[in-house]
């Protein structure tokens, strides 16, 4: 699947279902129809600017029920007595499916508040998205509660929602758990006619069966309206203005709502940006070229450390195993799992791995493994990535690639595609040809598109802070800039780090700024770079 941006999760900590599966009274089940039953409508209102939406009222307050006992709390690393602290609350907001009829069918909005009890002061939410598009922004925040300063948890709850369409938000599920085994596990060449054919017959079947089972809903699952989304839960919250901090993907939620609601900003944490001024094609390109990259700096690293320094050439030993996968895909030795490593799932497995420095490790491991013939190092590197649990997806990828869709521009042609797979192929060698099977599921996507708008944030009450990484592959720095410059009212922040995102990533001086920013409104010196 093609990510615009993706952080990974902190820990796979909930269990989603139960928002909705009704484990609480008021809880509805997800559906087809993306539409929930009942309950007070709610819109989008006070957008200073974008597409005209119907006033609507204001939305009821958020009901909160206690649902600690669905977390895996003990998994986490929680600082010393910090557990003992934390509530964690629950709710429902419905909202309108179609922000131009308010009135209309209603979705619902799941999110977690996590409350540390020796924070008594004044009340704000700070309202915290990791990306995706697809993330599961209950399932991060709650690992973020073991992760963040005790500074922020002190003033702040930290509220994580999962956003229309995805996880406890009446998520859009298209395929079976076998279905997203087969697509994942397809290594279609697009240089042939046959594999050519293979990659857009799959982004076919995938595309129609999500416009059969959701029809004239799906085209309301986009960025956009999510933005609105977020300003329902804001008022539901009981919030004047919105405190906010996102990653990847979520940089480009947080910049359209500064777009639409300016004036309701407080403070917001702009993290991995998604380059604004680029379109989709050229983002995947700099993405790709982020990870080439990437992958070059982890093979700087093992080749000074054992037991990885005994791959030789680390690209070179890629390379090999990927080819090796595609004529004989290699087998596992995990318990119970009978599926073969393809060449598609080596490199998902070597991608994932480089998003985070602190993976280098075990991608070194799981490539020596895989050469010895036993893939169950890559195939578990591939599975955090595509987020399968025991066989079992979360629907990331359906949210992906729908969110993603219905923000694009229609297109690529057949040519184009034939023509960036000969361009790809040859600038990014080993994740070029991988990618390109993506680029038909946006081509035969359902045409009623909603790009969302340049975000500008020159309104905004306070300035907005954009972090940047100069070495992210996922988000490359370039973005970051691009995004600040845009926006107008925004200050860059810099690390000279690797990996995906800068806060929460190792380096105590990004830390200590975004804390400072959030909790006191201060901003770092114009300019910074923190050094790694």
């Amino acid at each position: 699947m093609r990510r615009k941006s993706s952080r990974l999760v902190v820990a796979a900590t909930v269990a989603l279902a139960c928002l909705i599966s009704g484990c609480t009274a008021g809880v509805t089940s997800g559906s087809g129809s993306l539409a929930g039953p009942g309950g007070p409508t709610a819109g989008g209102s006070g957008a200073a600017s974008g597409p005209a939406t119907p006033a609507a009222p204001t939305p009821q307050p958020a009901q909160f029920f206690d649902c600690s006992q669905y977390f895996n709390l003990s998994a986490l690393p929680f600082p010393a007595g910090r557990e003992q602290n934390l509530t964690f609350q629950c709710a429902l907001v419905p909202v309108s499916l179609d922000y131009s009829a308010p009135a209309g069918s209603q979705i619902k909005i799941a999110l977690v508040r996590i409350h540390d009890k020796t924070n008594t002061g004044p009340h704000r939410d700070l309202l915290v998205n990791p990306g995706g598009p697809g993330g599961s922004g209950i399932n991060y925040t709650v690992g973020l509660s073991a992760q963040i300063s005790d500074t922020v948890l002190q003033h702040f709850d930290l509220v994580g929602f999962d956003p229309r369409g995805v996880g406890s938000s009446d998520p859009v599920r298209c395929e079976s758990n076998h279905q997203e085994d087969v697509r994942n596990a397809a290594s279609p060449d697009v240089s042939t006619p046959a594999g050519f054919a293979r990659a857009k017959q799959l982004a076919r079947s995938f595309d129609n069966a999500c416009e059969a089972k959701y029809g004239a809903a799906l085209p309301q699952i986009n960025t956009l309206n999510t933005a609105r989304d977020m300003d329902q839960l804001r008022q539901a919250l009981g919030d004047q203005m919105l405190y906010y901090l996102g990653f990847s993907y979520g940089t480009e939620l947080g910049s359209v709502y500064a777009h639409l609601f300016p004036h309701k900003v407080a403070a917001m944490v702009l993290d991995g940006a998604v380059d604004p001024l680029t379109g989709e094609i050229a983002a995947d390109a700099q993405q790709l070229k982020g990870f080439e990259g990437a992958f070059d700096q982890f093979a700087s690293w093992c080749r000074d450390h054992a037991p990885c320094s005994k791959l030789g050439d680390p690209r070179a030993a890629v390379e090999a195993l990927a080819a090796r996968a595609s004529r004989d895909p290699i087998p596992t030795s995990t318990p119970g799992d009978s599926r073969r490593a393809t060449n598609s799932l080596v490199l998902t497995g070597v991608l994932g791995a480089l998003y985070s420095k602190a993976k280098w490790p075990d991608l070194g491991n799981a490539v020596l493994s895989a050469q010895q013939g036993d893939a169950a190092g890559l195939l578990a590197l591939a599975d955090q990535y595509n987020e399968r649990y025991n066989g079992h997806y979360t629907n990331l990828a359906d949210a992906n690639v729908t969110i993603n869709c219905n923000d694009a521009k229609p297109g690529p042609s057949d040519a184009r595609i034939r023509s960036i797979d000969t361009s790809w192929t040859r600038r990014f060698p080993i994740f070029g040809a991988w990618s390109v099977p993506s680029l038909f599921y946006c081509q035969q996507w359902q045409p009623d598109r909603t790009p969302p708008p340049l975000p500008t944030a020159e309104h905004t009450a306070h300035k907005v802070l954009v972090v940047g990484n100069l070495h992210d592959p996922a988000t490359p720095y370039k973005g970051a800039q691009d995004l600040a410059k845009t926006m107008g009212n925004a200050e860059l922040l810099t690390w000279n780090g690797e990996g995906h995102t800068s806060y929460l990533e190792g380096s105590t001086c990004i830390d200590t700024y975004v804390n400072n920013y959030l909790v006191n409104g201060t901003l770092p010196p114009a300019e910074t770079t923190c050094q790694r």
